[in-house]
């Protein structure tokens, strides 16, 4: 049924229309009339109703607001009932107001808003929360106090901060206990949280004890202990205590109340001591306003009108600003020629003069523009500032955390839509760039329920009568893992023992059975029985799972226990020492540059040497061959020629170190080559496996068939499926030529396993993939995060090794099956001595050649410029010339030149 149609029905039935026509005002009359429509007995509506008077009294005291113009309200009781509420907002339409405030109620709000949206009527809401009530659908709704999606998202990020999963809401079975526990829902999904029960109460007061305790009965026997509570106080206050009566406010659980809360504790305080006792431990938030001087002198004020008694919340101070933005609104208004009339509706003023009096449904004929300033406003009120965003919600909304404590409360902190939690002020954070790290998300600490300081752990096991079932697979092979014990349901191994020690370090039962899942005949698929999980089949699996990309998408594993991957077993054979077997010990480029050295050395020797040695010099051809035979003889210490030289010896010296070194490595990998017998084999790792054609073994069940099909892209039909150790052995016997396979693909702890047995197999290559073993658990399950640090402890207790040697104690065989390497020496092993020897070889040449230069004649001063490059040919040559002449030659050659320039002096004299 759309609006018009609803409205036609209750007039129909009320009569509730005067007759009246198209009203006209000046553009700045008198009197405004504006309505007011809540709960006059209600803990808002009582506070609501002093806190509109007091508005208005200031308004109008203000000349600098209206001008002259006086505000009236008319205040309606509508007891939060949407029949009632519409017809007095019908009433409203008949008495020419401008605007509503109100409704209270979220209830009643989406009735009123088609009307105002109608009729063109702004409606100015202070305490309808309802996070779905939209601009969207109701255009002339503006909500002046903050939405309850904020006040969820604050809970949720409370939830997150403790690190809970998931929480039991219980609402009033309303559209706004609906509405905001489907924004919680939403808020809690963003940060992978949930809800795992929810229950609605009647909104009435009616509602009995015990139909409140059967809720609370099945709240109890749910594994969440996170309790969020959505109600009215009426309904609120009789929870908490029928939980007090069933023992569930204390140790272990967790109450969050949602600011209905705070506003009974605001407004009411001092509670009597046995409701108090009832709440302790409790969490509750409150809509924060800012504090500043005229806050706190209209508390003040208010304690004089009131004495005290009711006392001002949250609401009753949105309820006055709310009356000042429409002060300012219509200001701004009037300032823009906007005029206050009324006309009739033309879809109905044909029915004018009917028994239902139709035409006195009037149209503000320029609500539009009071609503634009209305969402223009812009100013600072007692709440803080108010000032609409995009979406018509009051920017920077903000909560106060409160611990229930004692005889009153104690505020833990803030929540901000600009920060997230903090023990600082949101005005404080307003000043700084936003900051949502989790570092930066805290809150004071807490007294939960039980008096105890220790955050609770958020769930138990459902106290439901029901076991974990626990997948387990029923293998063939391999039974030192897992395997069931024949006749029974129970099952042991190492698997087993790892988590059932594990199990027996958490600081609470677990109850639990396993079940087995497997025929019997052969593995299991080990990726179907993860899948069971999130069938609901299995509560979890324990057994050999590796932990895998496409499982952890699925479910939560805990802190692996073994580490695995994937490695390759073949088969050895014998390897013959062949005619150049000589040449093995080093590898190509050890051997290039060991050679290189040689020569570089005997070239630097010979240097060095050639001017004071004889030995070293003669024809060309002479010299060349003594280079030759120096350099490979110092391989063997027998070079014959004596160095005369200090930086010769000092090259030669460093040499015969780096030969001593690279001869007794030489000696010894040749001996090992020739004497010990060395197994090998064709597949050095994965790389040549994939590029051969030849057949692949795997397990049965494992995830190697997967891996080695879609990640290395070999083909399935090269894969061969194996069940058991003697199988691999036979089928690694067989070879690829006999119907076996070339190698066996499979996880380290199997391989090992089977390598104690087996010694004519070793693992050839690196280990190619990392992974491990772990146990699963459904996704966000909070057993997953306690099992993993179980797992931990056994690890750094010693238990976990005892447990591995207890069942899967190696042989001697296994010991000596390490992975095949090379024998060769790589140049990896003695660049260092090479370095040694290079940089020896630099600084003695260095060294020689500035004494070379330190004998070179200077030029003649009266040397020509055009003469410089010939100059820079002859001190060339004559270097050269140096270098090759012997010494005593050289020295005698200098005293000749050294008294021919003195008579050539002596002459020019």
């Amino acid at each position: 049924m759309n609006a018009a149609g609803f409205i036609f029905l209750l007039s129909l039935h009320l009569g509730v229309f005067q007759i009246g026509y198209g009203r006209n005002a000046s553009t700045r009359p008198a009197v405004v009339n504006i309505g007011a429509m809540f709960n006059f007995d209600s803990i808002i509506g009582r506070v609501a109703k002093i806190a509109i008077d007091e508005a208005l009294k200031d308004v109008n005291s203000n000349s600098s607001i209206l001008k002259g113009t006086k505000l009236s309200v008319t205040l309606q009781d509508t007891n939060c009932n949407g029949f009632l509420g519409m017809v007095e907002a019908l009433r409203y339409m008949a008495t020419d107001v401008v605007a509503i405030i109100g409704p209270q109620c979220s209830v009643v709000a989406p009735i009123i808003s088609h009307v105002a949206s109608e009729l063109q009527v702004p409606l100015l809401s202070f305490a309808a929360t309802d996070p779905t009530l939209s601009s969207l659908q109701f255009p002339f709704f503006v909500r002046t106090a903050q939405s309850d999606l904020y006040q969820m998202t604050a809970v949720a990020d409370i939830i997150d901060h403790y690190g809970w999963k998931e929480v039991i809401a219980i609402f009033i079975d309303d559209d706004w206990g609906r509405n905001g526990v489907s924004a919680l829902n939403d808020k809690l999904a963003e940060r992978r949280c949930k809800i795992s029960y929810k229950v609605g109460i009647q909104p009435d007061s009616s509602v009995t004890q015990g139909a409140i305790m059967d809720v609370l009965v099945k709240v109890a026997l749910m594994q969440s202990r996170i309790v969020v509570l959505h109600l009215n106080r009426r309904v609120g206050f009789k929870v908490f205590s029928v939980a007090n009566h069933l023992g569930m406010m204390g140790n272990g659980y967790v109450w969050i109340a949602t600011d209905w809360l705070s506003l009974v504790l605001d407004s009411e305080s001092p509670l009597p001591s046995e409701t108090m006792d009832k709440i302790q431990g409790v969490l509750t938030l409150r809509q924060h306003t800012r504090d500043s001087d005229r806050k706190r002198a209209f508390f003040a004020r208010w304690n004089r009108i009131t004495g005290g008694s009711p006392q001002l919340n949250a609401y009753g101070l949105y309820a006055y600003d709310t009356v000042w933005l429409l002060a300012h609104s219509l200001d701004a208004f009037f300032n823009q020629g906007g005029v206050i009339s009324f006309s009739n509706d033309s879809r109905i003023s044909s029915m004018a003069g009917s028994a239902l009096h139709l035409e006195a449904m009037s149209i503000f004929d320029d609500g539009v523009l009071l609503l634009k300033n209305i969402l223009l406003s812009d100013f600072v009120g007692l709440t803080g500032p108010l000032k609409f965003n995009s979406d018509r919600s009051l920017i920077l909304p903000a909560y106060d955390i409160i611990n229930v404590l004692g005889t009153g409360i104690r505020q833990i902190g803030y929540w901000s839509n600009y920060s997230g939690l903090s023990t600082v002020s949101p005005e404080t954070l307003y000043t700084r760039p936003p900051n949502r790290s989790s570092a930066n998300q805290k809150l004071y600490s807490v007294i939960w329920p039980g008096e105890t300081l220790s955050k609770p752990r958020g769930w138990v096991f459902p106290n439901n009568g029901k076991l974990l079932r626990i997948g387990v697979p029923n293998r063939v092979s391999y039974k030192e893992f897992v395997s069931q014990v024949r006749g029974t349901d129970m099952f042991k191994g190492f698997c087993i023992d790892v988590f059932t020690a594990a199990v027996n370090l958490l600081p609470y039962a677990v109850p639990y059975k396993f079940i087995s899942f497997g025929d019997g005949r052969k593995n299991p698929s080990y990726t179907e029985l993860v899948n069971k999980i999130t069938t609901g089949a299995f509560d979890a699996v324990v057994g050999d799972i590796a932990i895998v990309t496409n499982r952890t998408r699925i479910v939560d594993f805990t802190q692996p226990y073994v580490s695995s991957g994937l490695v390759i077993v073949a088969r050895l054979e014998k390897e013959r020492s062949g005619a150049w077997a000589f040449l093995q010990p080093f590898s190509r480029r050890m051997w290039i540059v060991t050679g290189s050295f040689f020569l570089i050395v005997g070239i630097v020797v010979w240097i060095l040497e050639h001017r004071i040695n004889d030995e070293f010099r003669g024809p060309p051809k002479q010299q060349i061959i003594t280079i030759l035979w120096f350099s490979f003889s110092t391989m063997f210490f027998a070079h014959r020629e004596n160095t005369m030289s200090t930086l010769g010896r000092l090259v030669l010296l460093v040499w015969l170190f780096v030969v001593l070194i690279i001869n007794s490595s030489y000696t010894a990998s040749l001996t090992s080559i020739l004497t010990v017998e060395h197994l090998s084999s064709p597949i050095k790792g994965i790389q040549s496996l994939a590029a051969t054609n030849e057949p692949i073994g795997y397990q049965e069940g494992s995830f190697a068939e997967r891996y080695l099909s879609e990640e290395l892209n070999i083909s399935r039909s090269r894969l061969v499926s194996l069940g058991s150790p003697e199988a691999y052995a036979l089928a690694l016997k067989r070879g690829p030529g006999n119907g076996g396979v070339a190698a066996v693909v499979d996880e380290r702890p199997y391989v090992e396993l089977f390598l104690s047995s087996q010694c004519s197999f070793k693992i050839v290559g690196q280990e190619f993939t990392k992974s491990g073993w772990g146990f699963a658990f459904p996704r966000d399950s909070p057993l997953a995060i306690d099992m993993s640090t179980a797992i931990l402890a056994l690890a750094e207790n010693g238990d976990l090794q005892r447990i591995h040697d207890k069942w899967l104690v190696q042989s001697t065989c296994s010991l000596e099956s390490t992975e095949i390497e090379t024998n060769q020496l790589n140049l990896s092993s003695f660049w260092g001595l090479f370095l040694i020897c290079g940089i020896a070889c630099i600084i003695a040449l260095f060294i020689y050649f500035l004494q070379i230069l330190q004998q070179l004649p200077p030029a003649p001063e009266s040397a020509s410029i055009t003469g410089q490059d010939s100059s820079h040919s002859r001190r060339l040559r004559r270097f050269l010339s140096l270098m090759d002449e012997k010494e005593e030659q050289s020295r005698s050659g200098q005293k000749r030149r050294k008294v021919d320039n003195e008579r050539d002096d002596e002459f020019g004299s």
